[in-house]
């Protein structure tokens, strides 16, 4: 199967893209490479990938021209689209960015995928559509109209936009609400990686809503184990599934985890709740343990093991 995976050097991009390969598959990865964080990181990732069925694209998603013409090229059998501009606290400084990537390059990418016709696209969601949720475990049967963040918007855009091709020309699209990932190669902006730093430099660690938070922590690879088994069964129709762990931590206990798995304590200043973020993340995957029999195989110790080992490595660009 010849797939397009945009967001290939993006930290669930790259994994992916070294799973699809793993397997046999023949992968097309497109990113632009963009400055938000450490390109070096980027291409870091980019330099693990050693296939020959593996060639890399640098083009911006919303290229109008471009994109259809790699799409006319390749004749692709399914696409995951990973690329997006992340982070939800950024959202508030830097709207455009969002709408530009998530939004009109999403559209891109269904345009492409509705002329040139391919037999899946999976696209990622965000459990950030739940906004302040206070029912949980959080279902794919909730209310997802009142997001706290434009980053939240946008990704309910495009299971908006999603659902309309799926309706008006027929794709067989399939969006995945993620929750909270983390693992090696994980991204700086995100508390493990900025945890860890900071603990190790001996810098204070930022504790928003004075750690009274719970998240989702989702291990990298149950995260791609069911990106897999979702893009391997198409859809009669648009279908929107969680993928999490089901077991939501306090923020505390995370760095707790991240102490004794470093070997050092972490000096803490506690701050208030950031502007567009949410007290809790708490997936039911029931939806996707019934259809695709899904279940996260990394629980949380061994999961920050893992990924303390690979900070610690000589893999780590970023030390």
């Amino acid at each position: 199967m010849k797939v397009l995976v945009t967001g290939a050097a993006g930290f669930i991009g790259f994994h992916l893209v070294q799973r699809l390969l793993g397997r046999g598959d023949e992968v097309v990865g497109l990113d632009n490479l963009s400055d938000y964080y450490s390109v070096a990181l980027k291409e870091a990732r980019l330099a693990q990938v050693r296939s020959d069925r593996f060639r890399f694209v640098r083009m911006d998603l919303a290229d109008r021209e471009a994109l259809p013409a790699l799409f006319a090229a390749e004749r692709f059998d399914a696409v995951v689209n990973l690329a997006a501009q992340a982070g939800v606290r950024y959202s508030v400084e830097n709207p455009w960015a969002y709408v530009d990537s998530n939004v009109v390059g999403f559209l891109n990418v269904l345009e492409c995928c509705r002329h040139y016709p391919v037999r899946h696209l999976v696209y990622a969601s965000s459990s950030s559509v739940y906004g302040g949720n206070e029912k949980t475990p959080f279902s794919e049967e909730d209310r997802v109209d009142d997001p706290v963040s434009l980053y939240a918007a946008t990704k309910k855009s495009d299971e908006l936009m999603a659902g309309c091709y799926a309706h008006l020309y027929g794709l067989k699209v399939t969006g995945l609400r993620l929750f909270t990932v983390y693992g090696p190669w994980g991204r700086p902006d995100m508390s493990p990686m900025l945890f860890a730093s900071a603990i190790l430099a001996g810098r204070p660690v930022k504790v928003f809503n004075h750690g009274d938070m719970l998240r989702d922590f989702t291990y990298v690879d149950d995260i791609v184990e069911g990106m897999v088994r979702v893009l391997d069964r198409v859809p009669q129709k648009h279908e929107v599934y969680n993928i999490g762990c089901s077991n939501p931590v306090r923020l505390m206990d995370f760095i707790s985890e991240l102490e004794r798995a470093l070997g050092r304590e972490a000096e803490k200043i506690m701050l208030p709740m950031q502007p567009g973020d949410v007290y809790q993340t708490y997936a039911d995957t029931t939806k996707l343990e019934r259809e695709l029999g899904y279940k996260p195989g990394v629980m949380l110790r061994e999961g920050v093991d893992r990924f303390v080992a690979w900070y610690l490595s000589d893999q780590n660009p970023l030390r």
